[in-house]
């Protein structure tokens, strides 16, 4: 793991460690000789990921809530990490709908709650906060959204990222503009997939669930198109912006995150590309919901990125859903866990 050089005996915190994004980090941590400590609720289910791959036994876990300051701080002072990605958040639109209390405190007094322990905890010299390409508002453009456009993300879930990012450029400019202090940056990243996504609501998983059961695919919105990336492409993101501005503050700031023009797809675009690769006479069909709000179009435009960070996409969707079904294909977590491992490698090496 070479290309990740930097985070070798560096001491890393991490929170939202139980969640999709947030085990294959620490994996990715883990392999790169980093020490890791991470702070998020207990995972949903005992079929995810963190349990799949073993994570739990590897690293430093501390089961709690971002919303509880306290505890938080407590951990991070124990930690004494050198570097903090903040990931844990509530993350699903249609769930932000049916609880949007516990959306915008989750996702914005636990902003909050990172960046005051941050505040105590002097070893910090780099500070990654992930929230989404949904943080804009979208007015349906047919162009990608740069960072400098307007925060208003339409649902709860994307309001309260749009105001986590505010947050977060308050406490920028107030308490950590001294050169002595934390570099603090966010990251807006497009939908990511990958193995071992279980969530609700999202299409790769809802296509796992269906295949797997022998059921045909059932696709809400297939004109809808996303900036879909394989996972291990906004981490790699996040990990670089992380380094760089840890080394030189001027790094700092708002970073897009999302496909190449080419990789960025329909819904109904996904769908096929997933039943072509899976096989075994895998089908999808059309069948609207009569759900919430969803925006019909949205993407992200990375120049930023890829100028001033030397970031860019390694796989296209094509591979990316290649390798979500190399790993959704697994049956014991011994396989599970070796398939996360050779992914991990073949992006990085």
């Amino acid at each position: 793991m070479s290309e990740l050089g930097f985070y070798r005996d560096k001491r890393i915190f991490v929170t939202g460690h139980t969640g999709f994004k947030g085990t294959w980090l620490c994996h990715i941590l883990l392999k790169a000789g980093a020490t890791v400590s991470g702070y998020a609720l207990e995972p949903e289910t005992e079929f995810g990921l963190y349990e799949q791959t073993g994570l739990r036994n590897r690293m430093r876990s501390i089961i709690g809530d971002v919303r509880d300051e306290a505890k938080l701080s407590a951990a991070m002072a124990e930690a004494r990490p050198d570097v903090v990605f903040h990931l844990a958040a509530q993350a699903l639109v249609r769930r932000s709908y049916r609880e949007p209390a516990l959306t915008y405190g989750t996702n914005v007094l636990g902003t909050v709650n990172v960046l005051e322990a941050i505040r105590r905890t002097p070893s910090v010299k780099s500070f990654v906060n992930v929230t989404t390409d949904k943080v804009y508002e979208n007015r349906e453009w047919l162009w990608g959204y740069r960072e400098k456009e307007r925060l208003n993300g339409f649902d709860p879930y994307s309001n309260s990222k749009s105001c986590s990012e505010l947050v977060t450029g308050t406490y920028r400019e107030a308490f950590f503009a001294d050169a002595g202090s934390a570099a603090v940056s966010t990251a807006r990243s497009g939908n990511v997939i990958g193995g071992g996504d279980y969530s609700e609501d999202r299409i790769v998983p809802d296509c796992v669930r269906a295949v797997r059961a022998g059921r045909e695919i059932v696709v809400r919105n297939p004109e809808s198109t996303r900036p879909y990336q394989h996972v291990l492409e906004c981490l790699y993101g996040y990990l670089l912006l992380a380094e760089r501005q840890y080394a030189d503050r001027s790094f700092m700031g708002a970073y897009n995150f999302g496909p190449d023009e080419e990789s960025c797809v329909s819904t109904g675009e996904l769908a096929a590309l997933f039943c072509g690769s899976w096989g075994d006479g895998a089908a999808w069909r059309v069948q609207g919901d009569g759900g919430p709000h969803e925006a019909n179009f949205l993407k992200l435009d990375c120049a930023k990125a890829k100028a001033v960070l030397g970031w860019r996409p390694r796989w296209t969707i094509k591979t990316a859903v290649e390798k979500t079904i190399e790993f959704a294909k697994l049956d014991t977590d011994e396989e599970r866990t070796a398939c996360l491992g050779r992914q991990i490698e073949g992006y990085f090496i």
